[in-house]
């Protein structure tokens, strides 16, 4: 331990002959109580006693207001010290950049603080600076989020942080020194070459053009890497620097990415087929109710039209059945009225009733017959050879009872050849022509037969002129039991035109009507006919 007595010179010597502020200062009192003199030329006083004496009570403001002075000076005695950079004004008012260092201390229990304060010059400030970004790249260069790798022009690694060491599996420190090909597989003269090269013409760009490189570890394992490339030049010497980025991640996440995509899109594409598969299944569904639906509607109307088939079947047998079997009745029991031989002559008369009521039984029933045996097909045309002259003649004379007063039937026939057609069809469709012609025909009325032949085809015209058929009737004329509404109370069971068209599909002919109330009717049949053997 020093005597008392050299303490006190070298406390002297630091305090009087130090180059920077060395000054008490007392916190009770608010301001210095001591400084030295060099203290009094770095803050431009006058004098000692002037900067004792000044009432700012700190050094002067800005920095610090009163208030901020009182606190670092609390700040200071609760923690022993305090030191900063700040900018410090002169008593002159001129601002210098200073370096402030405060201790707490105390002599007999009293608290008092030793403030020291230097100028910092610009060597200083620039060693500061310098001091300030060297650790900021060691604080970038370590703490990076990419392995950073700076090499000479020889390739030889002068520093690596320590990701670009956990990346490669080596200590940091042992990468130093060691050319950069151990870290690149296959790099026998290859890398060199590229490396030469881009000493040549160093620029800051990426390597691999957009494709992965590879890296190699310590143990010989190889993982993808993206790197980047940048240079500097430190005392004229070159420094390549690589940034190194570990893509093993980045590509297992891009290949996953890839297998869930192609896994969405075969969702995708199954969810599409199947929507697909149940759009179609619903159409085919929807068709085949469409189809139910239509058949069911023609099973609807058939059944309904059946049974107006029925109703009017029904209606019409009872009505023409019953008329000739009333006939029947009441001549027979006129009949047993006349048992003596005088009366001869009206037994006969009711006993031709008789007859002609149970022909036309027989006419009626025949139809029935008909239609069934053409509905079984059991009916066929048979072409045979006949002259149309004596049938058209032959039928006239068969429709003679159904002739009234003054009727008359007129034929023309210009078929002076032989035919060759079924003579029994076109027997009966002309039988029941001439039937219809002279039933809704008045009396003292002509029906005209005209019969004209050509090469291939026969045109047999039927006219009257009778009572004529509606347009709304001449629609359903050719249907089953349909009768005009005009011919209601006149005997008929509503099967003759129906008969006479399936006749004529079967010889592959043809039928056309034309009619108006009051003014008669025309039908025309269309027939091809084929050479006569």
């Amino acid at each position: 331990m020093l005597p008392a007595s050299y303490t006190a010179v070298l406390a002297d010597l630091l305090y009087t002959h130090s180059d920077e502020l060395v000054g008490i200062y007392d916190p009770s009192l608010g301001w210095f109580t001591h400084v030295n003199p060099a203290g009094v030329r770095l803050l431009a006083y006058p004098s000692e006693a002037a900067f004792l004496a000044d009432p700012n009570h700190s050094l002067r403001s800005p920095p610090w207001t009163p208030a901020q002075w009182q606190n670092l000076c609390e700040q200071t005695r609760r923690e022993g010290q305090q030191e900063l950079e700040c900018d410090i004004r002169c008593y002159s008012g001129e601002p210098f950049r200073g370096y402030l260092k405060m201790t707490s201390f105390g002599i007999e229990g009293q608290p008092l603080l030793l403030v020291y304060l230097t100028a910092r010059g610009l060597l200083q400030q620039a060693e500061r600076a310098l001091a300030h970004s060297v650790r900021r790249f060691e604080a970038v260069f370590a703490n990076a989020t990419l392995g950073i790798i700076v090499c000479n022009r020889a390739g030889r690694m002068v520093s690596a942080n320590a990701l670009a060491g956990q990346l490669f599996g080596y200590p940091p420190a042992a990468l130093l020194g060691q050319p950069i090909e151990v870290l690149v597989p296959d790099a026998v003269g290859r890398h060199e070459q590229l490396r030469e090269s881009y000493n040549a013409d160093p620029q800051v760009r990426g390597t691999g053009h957009n494709r992965p490189l590879a890296g190699r570890r310590q143990d010989g394992s190889v993982f993808p890497v993206e790197a980047s490339l940048s240079y500097f030049y430190l005392d004229e010497e070159l420094y390549v620097v690589a940034y190194i980025l570990d893509l093993t991640t980045k590509q297992a996440a891009e290949k996953e990415l890839l297998t869930q995509q192609q896994r969405v899109t075969r969702l995708n594409a199954e969810l599409e087929q199947k929507v697909t598969d149940r759009t179609n299944a619903l159409l085919i569904t929807l068709e085949q109710l469409e189809k139910r639906g239509s058949e069911l509607a023609q099973a609807l109307a058939a059944e309904q039209e059946l049974g107006d088939l029925k109703s009017r079947f029904v209606s019409m047998a009872s009505h023409e059945f019953r008329t000739p079997l009333t006939a029947v009745l009441s001549s027979a029991d006129l009949i047993a009225e006349y048992p003596g031989s005088e009366q001869q002559a009206q037994r006969l008369r009711y006993v031709q009733n008789i007859r002609a009521s149970v022909q036309h039984l027989n006419v009626i029933l025949e139809e029935f017959l008909s239609v069934g045996r053409i509905e079984e097909g059991k009916v066929e045309a048979k072409p045979a050879n006949f002259n149309l002259t004596t049938l058209v003649q032959e039928t006239v004379d068969n429709v003679q009872s159904f002739l009234k007063p003054g009727h008359i039937i007129n034929c023309q026939i210009e078929c002076p050849v032989p035919l060759r057609l079924d003579a029994s069809l076109l027997r009966k469709i002309l039988v029941n022509l001439l039937s219809n012609a002279l039933k809704y025909s008045p009396e003292n009325s002509v029906v005209t037969v005209r019969a004209t032949c050509e090469p291939r085809q026969l045109t047999l015209r039927v006219e009257d002129q009778g009572i004529g058929i509606t347009k709304e009737d001449q629609a359903h004329l050719f249907e089953q039991f349909f009768r005009a509404s005009n011919v209601v109370a006149v005997p008929g069971t509503g099967l003759g035109l129906y008969i006479i068209t399936k006749y004529l599909e079967l010889m592959g002919g043809t039928i056309d009507l034309q009619s108006a109330p009051g003014q008669g009717t025309t039908i025309t049949i269309l027939l091809p006919l084929t050479v006569p053997d």
